[in-house]
């Protein structure tokens, strides 16, 4: 039985690129290893959690650390803090590639915490800005640490959108070491966290 994520994927990883997009990750993010919740900790109602995920998109490597601290009462969810690994081989612009990255990253935040479109039974509720709510520059992790895995022998995969596919999968790994609750639908935000203690 592995002891951590880390361990479990690293076991099953084959590829050298994709192992070392996942050592890279958790060297840059400190990842400690230990058993789900021994990374938990806690300050008052606030609990803390970091989870680790890893993809690929289109032969682009992408491995995540996230750390969230969620309010235990009202089930509110912070994000201080991402750690990316990225491998897209060739790397041709390093400071517009670590933009993307940002971007991304907020991006599939909105997605994954806010973002969930509205019915009733004449049609969509979910019409403006306000009826659709997506992440607010204060929500934004205020650190976004990137590695980049340059790879000059390799051709360029992309970039575009890569970031996005392990986010949801970092954050609720994230959520479940805080908390030790799966959530099973998103967006992952503080009313099913709430009704998820219940």
């Amino acid at each position: 039985m592995c002891s951590s994520d880390l361990e479990f994927r690293l076991r099953y990883l084959t590829e050298l690129r994709d192992i070392a997009a996942v050592k890279a990750v958790a060297e840059k993010a400190g990842w400690k290893p230990g058993k789900a919740g021994t990374r938990r900790t806690r300050r008052g109602d606030i609990v803390t959690g970091r989870g680790i995920a890893y993809t690929q998109r289109t032969n682009t490597i992408v491995a995540m650390v996230m750390d969230v601290e969620i309010n235990e009462k009202t089930g509110a969810i912070r994000v201080p803090r991402v750690t990316v690994a990225h491998d897209c081989g060739l790397i041709i612009n390093p400071n517009a590639l670590k933009r993307v990255i940002e971007g991304n990253v907020c991006q599939g935040l909105s997605r994954a915490m806010h973002e969930e479109v509205q019915f009733d039974r004449k049609g969509v509720k979910s019409v403006d800005w306000l009826t659709y709510p997506i992440l607010d520059v204060t929500e934004a992790p205020p650190q976004i640490d990137i590695v980049l895995l340059n790879h000059p022998e390799a051709i360029a995969t992309g970039a575009g959108e890569a970031t996005m596919r392990p986010l949801v999968a970092a954050l609720n790994n994230a959520i479940f070491e805080a908390t030790g609750m799966r959530l099973r639908r998103a967006p992952l935000n503080a009313a099913r966290i709430k009704a998820s203690t219940v």
